[in-house]
C-alpha cells in the first residue's frame, strides 16, 4: 500500500519476517505486526500431535470404517426389548447428567417419560420422584442409541432399529413426535402424554408390521444421499427424506391387518411431520461414526452431543472419554413472540449429523434452511466450504449438487479444529429454557472451544504416552 502524507510505498506485514527484510533491503517502509492465526490448546500439545507418525494411517483407517458404513430399517421394537431397559430407567441425549444439573427442557422431558410411563400421577410427583434419585438416568450414546432434543427414551417407547448389512451392528432412536409441544422440547401437558400412548399403542405395533413386511429393508443410507440432491441437508430440513420414506412405507402400512381408522390416521401422522426422518437418520450416522471404535493415534471426533447443560465430545484416539464444557446458546430465528431470552443452551443428540459430515456441514445442499435458522444463502454455501478445512476426507456417497457434487466434508479433525480455531457449525431446533414451554425456534451454534482444548491436551498426552 502507499504512504499517502510520504509518497513512500509502505506495507504492513504479518509473521513472516525474510519478507520483511527483502522489502526494507528495496527501500520500502515496513510495518511488522506480530499475529498468528488463532489456536485451540498448547503449541506442545499441537505440535505432539501433529508430529505424531501414527496418526495419518489412524485417521485413514477410521475414515475409511466411516464411508464404509451402511444402514438398513430392520425393525420397530419397544426400548425394554431392544435396549435391554427394565425398572425405572431413562435415557437421554448428550454427556452424562443428573437431576441436579439438568435444563429446564431436559428435566420437563423427564417429568413427562416418568408420566407416561406410570411412574407417577402429577408433574409434581414425577420432579419428586427424580430430585430423589428414584430414577436412573443414562445417555443415549451408552446404549447405541441417540434422542433428538433432550432425547429422553423410556422403556415403554418404540425404537426405529437400523442395521449396518456389512457386520450387523445396530443403533436405535425413539419415533419423532413431530413440532411443537413435544416431549423432547421439554413439554410434559395432557396432549404430549396422550400423544405418546397413540405412538405407543397404535403407531408402534403398525410400523412394526410395515417394517417387518417389507421384502427388501429400507435403504436408509440411501435415502439420505437423495435427500442431499432435493434440497435437504438432513438435520434441520428433512421434508424430502420424510416424503421418500412415507412412500417407501405406505404400500406396506396400508396392507396392515388394523383397523383402517388407524392406518388413516398413521399415515396422516408422517405426512404431516417433516422432520419424520430425522429419527431415521440420526441413528444411520450413529451406526456409521460406531464403526470408528477406538483407534489409538487417531484425530477424529466420533461424538457432538448436547444435553442441554454441556456439550460434550468423544474421539477416536480417547474412545469413551467425553471432553464436557457449558453449551452455547443457539442464535437464529422465533416462533411467535418468543425471543433470545426464552431459549435454552444447546440440546440434543442431532448434532451426531454434523458429527457424520451432513446437517449444518452440508448447508450449501439446502440453502432454503436459512429460513428456518437464520443467516444468508452465501453463508450457507461458505459454512460448507468452512467445514472442508478441518475435516479429513470427502464422502462421495453424500454430494453436495451446487458445489459440483462434491462430496460432504467427513471427519471432523481436533488437529485441524485446533490450527485453525474454526469450530464445527451445528443447525438446530431450540427448547424454552422453562420446562414444558416445547420449541421456540431454530438456529444455528458450535461447541464451546474448550471442548477441543481438552481433547487437544488427552490426545496429546496418549501420544506421548504411546511413543515413549
Amino acid at each position: 500500500m502507499s504512504n499517502l502524507l510520504s509518497g513512500r510505498p509502505a506495507v504492513v506485514a504479518a509473521g513472516v519476517d525474510v519478507f520483511s527484510d527483502a522489502l526494507r533491503a528495496q527501500g520500502v517502509a515496513v510495518t511488522d505486526v506480530e499475529w498468528r492465526p488463532p489456536t485451540i490448546g498448547s503449541a506442545d500439545d499441537l505440535t505432539q500431535l501433529a508430529l505424531d507418525p501414527r496418526r495419518a494411517a489412524a485417521n485413514r483407517v477410521a475414515v475409511e470404517r466411516v464411508l464404509a458404513s451402511r444402514s438398513t430399517l430392520t425393525d420397530v421394537r419397544p426400548a425394554s426389548d431392544v435396549l435391554g431397559l427394565s425398572g425405572r430407567i431413562l435415557l437421554h441425549s448428550g454427556p452424562p447428567l443428573t437431576w441436579e444439573t439438568a435444563s429446564g427442557p431436559m428435566r420437563g422431558a423427564l417429568m413427562g417419560a416418568c408420566l407416561f410411563e406410570g411412574w407417577a400421577d402429577t408433574p409434581e410427583a414425577a420432579e419428586q420422584l427424580l430430585a430423589s434419585g428414584g430414577v436412573e438416568l443414562d445417555s443415549c450414546h451408552h446404549h447405541r442409541a441417540v434422542g433428538p432434543m433432550a432425547g429422553v427414551t423410556s422403556p415403554s417407547m418404540w425404537m426405529w432399529c437400523l442395521t449396518d448389512p456389512t457386520d450387523g451392528r445396530q443403533a436405535f432412536s425413539n419415533l419423532n413426535e413431530g413440532l411443537g409441544k413435544v416431549l423432547r422440547m421439554g413439554a410434559y401437558g395432557p396432549e404430549v402424554i396422550t400423544r405418546l400412548h397413540w405412538m405407543t399403542d397404535v403407531m408402534g405395533p403398525i410400523l412394526q408390521a410395515a417394517v417387518r413386511s417389507r421384502p427388501e429393508p429400507l435403504d436408509v443410507t440411501g435415502v439420505l444421499a437423495q435427500m442431499l440432491q432435493m434440497g435437504d441437508e438432513a438435520h434441520n430440513r428433512n421434508r424430502a427424506g420424510s416424503l421418500m420414506t412415507l412412500r417407501e412405507l405406505s404400500p406396506a402400512i396400508v396392507a396392515v391387518d388394523a383397523p383402517k381408522d388407524d392406518i388413516a390416521e398413521v399415515l396422516r401422522f408422517i405426512g404431516g411431520n417433516e422432520h419424520f426422518f430425522l429419527n431415521l437418520g440420526m441413528p444411520s450416522a450413529k451406526l456409521a461414526m460406531d464403526a470408528v471404535g477406538s483407534i489409538p493415534g487417531s484425530t477424529m471426533v466420533t461424538t457432538l452431543a448436547r444435553n442441554g447443560t454441556e456439550f460434550g465430545i468423544r474421539t477416536a484416539g480417547t474412545g469413551d472419554r467425553w471432553f464436557t464444557a457449558p453449551a452455547n446458546t443457539p442464535v437464529g430465528l422465533f416462533l411467535g413472540d418468543y425471543g433470545p431470552e426464552d431459549a435454552n443452551p444447546d440440546i440434543g443428540d442431532s448434532a451426531i449429523m454434523e458429527t457424520y459430515g451432513i446437517g449444518g456441514f452440508c448447508m450449501a445442499a439446502a440453502p432454503a434452511i436459512v429460513r428456518f435458522v437464520g443467516g444468508t444463502v452465501p453463508d450457507a454455501l461458505a459454512t460448507t466450504e468452512r467445514m472442508y478445512q478441518i475435516t479429513l476426507q470427502e464422502n462421495p456417497a453424500m454430494q453436495v449438487p451446487i458445489l459440483g457434487f462434491r462430496g460432504a466434508p467427513t471427519g471432523i479433525d481436533v488437529l485441524s479444529v485446533a490450527r485453525t480455531g474454526w469450530l464445527p457449525q451445528i443447525n438446530t431446533g431450540m427448547a424454552g429454557r422453562v420446562a414444558g414451554t416445547g420449541q421456540v425456534g431454530a438456529g444455528l451454534v458450535q461447541p464451546p472451544a474448550a471442548c477441543f482444548e481438552q481433547a487437544v491436551a488427552a490426545l496429546a498426552e496418549e501420544s506421548r504416552a504411546a511413543l515413549a
